[in-house]
């Protein structure tokens, strides 16, 4: 997700996309502690996307 299309969203889409980031960050770890991810650079994505949310709350 790129900071353009975060800027788009209101502040209850921002916490309703934020909260599923978060638990699907979560599970990926989870996955990739038991074994290993495919493509484990989803876990470096997910976690941008969670900082670019928390920004644009921050900044609202």
């Amino acid at each position: 997700m790129k900071q353009s299309e975060v800027k788009g969203y209101s502040q209850e889409e921002l916490k309703d996309r934020l909260a599923e980031s978060q638990k699907s960050y979560a599970d990926l770890k989870r996955t990739h502690i038991v074994s290993p991810l495919e493509n484990p650079s989803q876990i470096t994505k997910a976690r941008k996307t969670i900082a670019r949310l928390k920004t644009a709350l921050n900044n609202s």
